[in-house]
């Protein structure tokens, strides 16, 4: 692993609270890869024919952003929860729109435990936490327990 990873996560700048939000977001972006690789493997490039083009190409293009977001978020990189923000509102939107007509004529099948109700409640969740964990792995390490050297 590298020394990146090993300073942000291993107590270095990022909390115990953004280690734990960085892991909701490599659980959720991780089960969202599986979802569309099993869609993509098994419908192929028509997996998504119900929706509209423009929706179609959202989710084609979400097995590439998760799988972004995870890479990103493992690296502590500062880029990663603008992206996963950015994806799940995406993949939320698309999801909403292809499925708003049912959720109106069959309202309580929106709670069932998978389709809108889990990308929902994730993407409140990471639109929720994006800022305050950017800020987290944009921040300066801090100086303590630091060497002289390491400090210059």
């Amino acid at each position: 692993m590298s020394d990146r990873f090993l300073r942000a996560w291993r107590g270095g700048r990022a909390s115990r609270r953004a280690r734990w939000v960085a892991a909701g977001y490599v659980v959720g972006f991780g089960e969202g890869t599986c979802s569309h690789a099993y869609s993509l493997c098994t419908g192929g490039i028509h997996a998504f024919s119900r929706a509209p083009v423009p929706i179609q190409v959202v989710f084609h293009a979400m097995l590439a952003l998760d799988v972004l977001a995870v890479v990103l978020t493992v690296r502590a990189s500062p880029a990663a929860p603008p992206l996963a923000a950015f994806a799940i509102s995406a993949d939320a939107f698309g999801n909403w729109w292809t499925q708003a007509g049912n959720v109106v004529r069959h309202p309580l099948d929106y709670l069932a435990p998978f389709g809108l109700l889990p990308i929902t409640l994730f993407g409140v969740f990471v639109l929720a936490t994006a800022i305050p964990l950017h800020r987290a792995l944009a921040a300066p390490p801090s100086a303590a327990g630091q060497t002289p050297e390491q400090l210059v």
